[in-house]
């Protein structure tokens, strides 16, 4: 009966918050599959069988938030703190123009100071110099001001993640502290404004978190759909010794929960918006040696190898348990291990913008003209 109740649901056009709490609620090998079944046959329909790369470069582990999961967190003294030079960081953006990667990720902990803005624009100047424009520029630098993501667009950034954690603004507070630095309101405002100046914008949350239930989740894919989101990097809480939540994580969900739930998350995002980019996150390794692989089978299309130099690596760790990373070096091998990543192919030279925002860009120009024409 449930099996029947599950394909009526997919089939449906859209899909109610009791609709997904109740495909959330499945851990069932026969049921999750016919969710995932769905998810690729949307996938291979609305998006093909490319993934696309992502070099990622761990820029700085220095942050001024503090937040309660994460292992960089400012007040984390356990943590050897870095910032590559500017050498390192163009090296591995030639690593990525040179072996036809035509996108790149630039990472860091939340820092908001003159000095930093300026650093970051100076490098993505550069890099665009020394790749001949050829790079599709991804930042992900938290929460800063209009300006400074203006300045940074300007410069050549035109794609920006900053996850949200929790669409939930009670969870949001519980799993960070109470102050200014730490504002619900202030992050979602920050949203509105990389989307208000032309950005591909990206979001996400953490799965499987303390007193989280599948009906925050449920919300959570309604908030990125509501946001009319580009992108997404989500994945499964995995905890951190070094944090005040880690006092928390007998209350957890198994590790083999927390990664179905987390692949039933990937397949529902794809379900209910065809069109965007996602991406295979690191943290599914942490649970599962297999996990990224399975997402991109599933409903992801996007990878990122870590460029970051191999001598900072060790002390960008957000969670405990953190895998080897998909070092770009190893990234053949890891094609031909995975048999070929299920079919899909990978997207060298291939910058890979997310559909979605085309569409969403060009809504919004032909309602703007629509207006404008009837006034």
């Amino acid at each position: 009966m449930s099996k029947n109740k599950i394909i009526k649901i997919l089939n449906q056009a859209s899909r109610t918050k009791e609709d997904l709490v109740y495909l959330l609620s499945f851990y069932d090998k026969d049921e999750r599959q016919l969710i995932y079944d769905k998810s690729k046959e949307i996938r291979r329909k609305y998006i093909g069988n490319t993934i696309y790369l992502r070099g990622l470069i761990e820029y700085s582990n220095i942050c001024a938030k503090d937040c309660f999961y994460c292992g960089i967190r400012a007040n984390n003294k356990e943590v050897t703190r870095f910032t590559i030079s500017d050498a390192d960081v163009l090296k591995s953006a030639e690593y990525a123009y040179k072996h036809n990667y035509a996108s790149l990720v630039l990472q860091s902990g939340e820092i908001i100071s003159k000095a930093f803005t300026k650093k970051i624009t100076s490098l993505l100047k550069q890099i665009h110099i020394l790749t001949k424009n050829s790079l599709a520029i991804t930042l992900s630098c938290g929460e800063q001001s209009l300006k400074t993501y203006k300045e940074w667009y300007d410069a050549g950034a035109h794609r920006y993640l900053l996850r949200i954690e929790s669409s939930n603004k009670s969870l949001y507070k519980q799993i960070h502290p109470n102050n200014s630095k730490h504002n619900f309101d202030k992050r979602l405002a920050a949203l509105y404004n990389l989307k208000k100046i032309g950005y591909q914008v990206g979001t996400g949350f953490m799965i499987g978190l303390p007193k989280q239930t599948v009906e925050d989740l449920a919300d959570d894919l309604l908030f990125l759909k509501e946001f009319n989101i580009d992108m997404v990097g989500m994945g499964p809480y995995v905890e951190h010794i070094d944090t005040p939540l880690y006092a928390s994580r007998n209350e957890l969900l198994s590790q083999e929960k927390r990664y179905l739930l987390t692949l039933m998350m990937y397949a529902l995002l794809r379900i209910e918006m065809k069109d965007i980019n996602v991406a295979s996150t690191t943290a599914l390794d942490a649970l599962n040696p297999n996990g990224r692989v399975e997402a991109l089978d599933i409903a992801s299309n996007v990878l990122m190898p870590n460029l970051t130099p191999l001598k900072y690596n060790e002390n960008y760790h957000l969670y405990n348990n953190k895998p080897d990373s998909l070092h770009a070096d190893k990234l053949v091998q890891y094609i031909e291990k995975h048999k070929h990543l299920h079919g899909n192919k990978i997207g060298f030279g291939e910058q890979g913008s997310s559909q979605h925002f085309y569409k969403r860009i060009h809504l919004k120009r032909t309602t703007i003209a629509k207006n404008k024409k009837e006034s």
